[in-house]
């Protein structure tokens, strides 16, 4: 088994087979496809891609076939993800040649697992670590473990995402555009559910609850409704989303395509009001001041007041200095703008967003006083990211103007607000906000009000997994991260990323998911505790996961 590999046979279903080829048309090998029926076309094979439906029957029934019709020195790649490679590795006549490949979704991505057992030969480990070099990619060798580590975090994301549609919490646009603004993801959700096949996920799911018990495994019934009538993904021509034809990515309007509310009554917006002098507020100021709103600000001192000045100054000039804002837009913002230090001065705004600090007790004291000084008729938003933005809205007189707006720091770069209604926010006060952020050039998603609204209820147990699996032993860090950014496309691996979030932020927000939702999977990772006090919180402490 230490030759090189000239020749690979891929066996299984078209639409499985056609992602390994994909990603080892660079190789320089000679890639023969087969179907199930095919199987004896292995005989001449070095390498045998096992590409089977992910159930453990199918598994094992393909993977017998390949190893008596195999050359006994050629080595067979499982790229299941949903078992264990032992349980179908053992059930050979020859385990030592049997290892676990997976390939990434785009051939572009540099990544790949190469899965070992117990029993795996180290010269056909490295007969297919050559193979995978020449095609660009850098595999990264690890242990046996359903899941292993890219499918093992991404498929209980997708599953969730896949719920908080059925639920219909919010729109299928809503939570791939807020999956891709907010965490720069390459795709969303969904939309990477139809390109992995909504059957296969199903598989996988299905697989991986068999073996982990975890709830969050077991299949969103979505996905078993969406099988039954067809809509499999990009490979039948719809899925979550419907597509120019079988096979294309291209996605066409549809019944369930975003309608915006742009038909409803909205009321007018001419000043804004921003309570906050803190990084998220000073930026939303400069966000509406650019946009042509007359904003007016409060800040707790008459210092706090000069010093938010200050920093919109110097960010105006900032742009300015980079080509993206002429000066005299930026003398118009800045003559927009009016600071204050009592809330009087927001008697006659027509909207209201507040940005203190994340801080039930806090807000609730706000949005008392705002509800007794503003105009009526005015639209009181809070930006909190994960506090019940309805609790804020009981302690006024005027529940239905009250919604929130969670602009995403910071808030003067990134595109994506969240929109977030309550059981009692007035429709108008909806589609005016949608209005009001459209016009700011920001993207609006829409979302109900409950713990973590759509981006961090999805990315925070995501992280939290990832920690997980990390205290598990089962890959380092550098691994880990490496594994879902060469895979996946992702921006950043997990730990990057709560570095740059911080942990003790991280902490906080899956432990308001796990009190919200009692999901027994959201709770935290016990070694988040453990860096947060130690103060290890991230960058900002210049050590999380990482020093820096």
């Amino acid at each position: 088994m230490s030759r090189e590999i000239q020749t690979v046979a891929v066996v299984g279903a078209p639409a499985v087979t056609a992602l390994p080829v994909a990603n080892l048309e660079s190789s320089g090998a000679r890639l023969v496809t087969l179907t199930e029926a095919d199987v004896a076309g292995v005989a001449e094979a070095d390498l045998v891609i096992v590409a089977g439906r992910e159930t453990l029957a199918a598994q094992r029934e393909l993977l017998a076939a390949v190893d008596a019709a195999a050359p006994a020195e050629a080595v067979v790649a499982v790229a299941s993800a949903g078992f264990g490679l032992g349980e179908l590795a053992f059930a050979t006549a020859n385990p030592t040649r049997v290892v676990g490949l997976r390939l990434p979704l785009r051939a572009d991505l540099p990544g790949a697992e190469l899965v070992t057992t117990i029993a795996t030969d180290a010269e056909a480990v490295e007969a297919v670590r050559a193979l995978l070099e020449k095609a660009g990619k850098t595999p990264t060798v690890i242990g046996d473990r359903p899941g292993q580590i890219v499918a093992g975090l991404l498929l209980p994301y997708l599953n969730q995402a896949a719920g908080m549609f059925e639920a219909r919490y919010a729109s299928r646009d809503d939570i791939d555009a807020a999956m891709r603004l907010g965490c720069g993801l390459p795709a969303g959700p969904l939309q990477l559910l139809d390109t992995i096949g909504v059957d296969v996920a199903y598989d996988l799911l299905d697989a991986l609850h068999a073996r982990t018990g975890d709830a969050r495994h077991a299949p969103a019934p979505v996905l078993r409704q969406l099988i039954a009538a067809g809509r499999t993904g990009v490979a039948a021509g719809a899925g979550f989303y419907t597509y120019e034809a079988p096979g294309s990515a291209k996605a066409v309007a549809d019944d369930d395509s975003d309608a915006s509310g742009e038909h409803l009554a909205t009321r007018p917006v001419q000043s804004v009001g921003v309570v906050g002098s803190g990084t998220m507020a000073t930026g939303i100021m400069e966000v509406f001041a650019k946009a042509g709103y007359d904003v007016v600000y409060i800040a707790r001192s008459d210092e706090k007041v000069a010093g938010v000045r200050a920093a919109i100054e110097k960010s105006l000039e900032k742009a300015v200095s980079r080509g993206k804002l002429a000066e005299a837009d930026r003398d118009a913002a800045l003559a927009r703008l009016s600071g204050a230090t009592s809330h009087d001065a927001l008697a006659q705004v027509d909207l209201v967003v507040e940005a203190v600090v994340e801080d039930l007790a806090v807000k609730l004291e706000l949005f008392k006083s705002l509800d007794k000084v503003c105009k009526p008729g005015a639209i009181l938003a809070t930006t909190t990211s994960s506090l019940p933005v309805v609790e804020m809205a009981a302690v006024t007189s005027r529940p239905a103007d009250v919604i929130g707006i969670h602009f995403f720091n910071p808030a003067a770069v990134m595109k994506l607000v969240e929109v977030v209604e309550t059981v009692q926010t007035a429709a108008d006060v909806v589609a005016t906000t949608l209005e009001v952020t459209k016009k700011v050039g920001k993207h609006a998603v829409q979302c109900g009000d409950r713990a973590g609204f759509i981006v961090n209820a999805l990315l925070f147990p995501y992280l939290n997994d990832a920690t997980l699996l990390l205290e598990s032993g089962f890959a380092d860090a550098d691994t880990i991260d490496a594994a879902i950014t060469g895979a996946l496309g992702y921006p950043m691996g997990p730990f990057a990323l709560i570095d740059v979030v911080g942990t003790d932020v991280t902490l906080a927000i899956q432990q308001v998911l796990q009190g919200a939702f009692r999901e027994p999977g959201f709770t935290p990772a016990p070694l988040l505790g453990q860096l947060v006090g130690a103060g290890y919180l991230g960058r900002k402490t210049k050590r999380g996961f990482r020093a820096y």
